[in-house]
């Protein structure tokens, strides 16, 4: 009797299992392949002034980023992202870098897979971050300096999407402790895919929740053990955001925190606001006119072992008021003003910046 059910059990995970692949790599007899390409850039004019100091004036095609796409069926594909910033590279001056190059299997909306060079999804924009979506000049320093935006490194991921959520989970290439600072957090232990050392990952998971349309909320959790030449140091990140787009309004909010063990760095913290109205209904043309104000706060050394100054050092508060003019979709055009304030020094920077980007 017992051999019966043995049987029977194996071979019923024997057909499930038959089952699974074939859908796995079945396909559509009429799909014709096809390849995609798209990409974003923009041009920045910037200019920094202080009370005691000549203004530094900056023109800058900051990226320019080329978009692959390969459908090999209707769930099979490669998905590549190519960036060169700062216009060319030498000599340690501009960057060029593979952001993105995965294969993509999405069985459907509920789940999908993707492997390569994958982009972990860290709050609003590190994984969405096209000109025309974000509306300042340049990217928030938040995003920058906590994120850190953009973050991207060889791993593997799972994400669906039912119900209003939306979930993500990535195990991905860690960190290198040795480019972890007070300056810059975690932002200089990227290792952006180049030999990565496996021996500790990062694991990432988020999970995005939109009841109604225009409106989105989530959170993220990171964790890894960066690896250096003398110490290593086990660190989290955890990161809550919310979107609004709607009857013309326009609101985004992050908030993050990084907390370290085993190091002289116990945290970094952050977060923006940005709220905006399109005033196209009441000028009566069809090309977005969004006004808007952002208010942030950061600071890569939040607390640190020896306290006193040196969680001051790296502390900014900042003000920012702007205009963004999307004449279609994908083209956009911007002007902003604002005040970056330093917590230690009690210096005041005054910042202006104009910028035109695209995406297709």
């Amino acid at each position: 009797m017992n051999k019966v059910r043995l049987s029977t059990s194996k071979n019923t995970f024997l057909l499930l299992s038959l089952f699974f692949f074939q859908n796995l790599f079945a396909q559509d007899e009429f799909f014709e392949p096809k390849t995609t390409l798209g990409g974003y850039g923009e041009l920045h004019y910037n200019l920094e002034k202080t009370a005691d100091t000549p203004a530094s004036k900056l023109l800058d095609f900051h990226r320019f980023v080329l978009f692959y796409s390969h459908t090999w069926t209707e769930k099979w594909s490669l998905k590549a992202e190519v960036e060169l910033e700062h216009n060319f590279v030498k000599e340690g001056q501009g960057e060029l870098e593979l952001e993105q190059a995965h294969i993509n299997y999405h069985h459907s909306n509920a789940f999908g897979f993707q492997v390569g060079v994958i982009l972990p999804s860290v709050g609003l924009i590190n994984e969405v971050h096209e000109p025309p979506v974000f509306l300042s000049v340049e990217r928030p320093e938040y995003s920058k300096n906590i994120i850190p935006t953009t973050w991207f490194g060889n791993g593997l991921a799972v994400y669906g999407r039912k119900h209003g959520f939306d979930y993500k989970i990535a195990i991905m290439e860690g960190l290198n402790a040795d480019g972890i600072s007070n300056k810059s957090a975690i932002r200089g232990a990227r290792l952006k895919g180049y030999k990565s050392n496996a021996r500790e990952l990062l694991y990432n998971g988020r999970v995005n929740f939109s009841p109604v349309p225009g409106f989105m909320a989530g959170f993220s959790y990171s964790q890894t053990k960066a690896m250096g030449t003398d110490i290593d140091i086990p660190l989290t990140l955890f990161e809550v955001h919310a979107q609004l787009v709607k009857k013309n309004v326009h609101m985004n909010f992050e908030w993050g925190t990084i907390n370290y063990d085993d190091s002289d760095l116990e945290k970094s913290s952050g977060y923006y606001f940005d709220l905006g109205y399109d005033i196209s209904t009441q000028l009566g043309i069809n090309s977005a006119v969004i006004p808007w104000v952002r208010v942030s706060d950061y600071n890569t050394a939040a607390s640190t072992r020896i306290g006193g100054d040196s969680e001051k050092e790296f502390h900014y508060s900042k003000w920012l008021a702007g205009l963004s003019v999307k004449p279609i979709d994908e083209v956009v055009f911007k002007i902003d003003y604002g005040v970056r304030s330093h917590d230690l020094s009690g210096q005041e920077i005054k910042l202006f910046n104009i910028g035109a980007g695209y995406m297709f």
